[in-house]
């Protein structure tokens, strides 16, 4: 069963380091490439870059809860997000807009 994931190219999970921009403030971002990968394919559906993209993705996070602990694990699970409303067949038209798109619930939240 774990063969699919222990055969996966090591090259997924290597870590790579990013310089981005935001708020006028240069700041690096440490995430495995799998993850760059998936934020690539939001930012080209979004029609912006990853740097853009993350940008916004840090400006929107910020505005709601005025603070952005742990960003890069936030990075993951929006990615993580991303894909499960993808498998859900939410994701199936190019043109469908993330914004229209339900809040996923947390598996934590599903039990209380």
């Amino acid at each position: 069963m774990c063969s699919i994931y222990v055969h996966a190219d090591p090259m997924q999970y290597e870590s790579r380091t990013r310089s981005i921009r935001i708020d006028n403030v240069v700041t690096t971002i440490r995430l495995e490439n799998q993850f760059w990968d998936v934020l690539a394919e939001m930012a080209e559906k979004e029609g912006q870059t990853t740097n853009q993209l993350v940008s916004t993705l840090h400006g929107e996070l910020f505005a709601l809860r005025e603070d952005t602990p742990n960003f890069a694990s936030f990075l993951r699970v929006s990615c993580l997000r991303y894909l499960s409303l993808q498998q859900a067949g939410e994701m199936v038209h190019p043109d469908t807009d993330i914004r229209t798109l339900p809040a996923l619930s947390t598996a934590s939240s599903r039990r209380h």
